[in-house]
């Protein structure tokens, strides 16, 4: 489990840093935001499909990825505006904020799906769970409508500063405010599944 976690971090680094990297250094270069915005996209789709080839295997939420890479690209170009490159993220956060929350009530949340792919070997152990434990099911339930708020939050307090803001600043601040939802999210996950655990343990006992 703690190495796949760990390759899921690592994977997400590499997914956020690289288009920033790739920005600031053509920024630094001489490059205009737009060009160096659009460079930083293209960088994160290749680096987005060479993962898809190397494993054999393209995702749901990489196709979700690879839609709004393309759509953020398509729209900068039509408007030539750099702050749709940024707008973008919030495209995708929504995106992936209203899946959790359309799961959370129809069909299989999304977190099952989540905690299937960061422990594969246990995929069909955490199915099983999920379908006689009621405790498990409203967990996920919960959770995932939790994690649906708090990215449609981050998506809309994006918005906002990406036009309040220089777009040199909001590239940074966007990565940054990706890496603080997440991770409060995850330590109110693991807050919460501590406490529903220890509930479990109570009822048992």
């Amino acid at each position: 489990m703690t190495s796949d976690l760990g390759a899921m971090i690592r994977s997400t680094l590499w997914d956020l840093g690289l288009p920033t990297v790739t920005y600031y250094g053509l920024h630094l270069a001489g490059v205009g935001d737009t060009a160096a915005l659009m460079a930083g996209t293209g960088a994160a789709g290749v680096r987005l499909a060479f993962v898809a080839l190397r494993s054999r295997r393209l995702s749901p939420f990489s196709l979700l990825m690879g839609a709004v890479f393309g759509v953020g690209l398509l729209f900068t170009v039509l408007t030539g505006d750099p702050r749709m490159m940024l707008v973008k993220h919030s495209a995708m956060s929504a995106a992936v904020g209203l899946a959790f929350l359309i799961t959370a009530y129809r069909g299989r949340p999304l977190t099952l799906a989540a905690q299937q792919s960061v422990q594969p070997g246990r995929a069909a152990e955490l199915a099983a769970a999920y379908a006689a434990n009621p405790l498990v099911r409203r967990g996920h339930r919960v959770a995932s409508q939790v994690w649906g708020v708090g990215l449609l939050a981050e998506a809309l307090v994006r918005v906002v500063l990406v036009y309040a803001l220089p777009v040199p600043v909001m590239v940074g601040l966007s990565t940054v405010l990706t890496v603080v939802t997440v991770g409060a999210l995850f330590a109110w996950n693991a807050r919460y599944v501590a406490a529903r655990t220890r509930e479990a343990h109570a009822l048992v006992a």
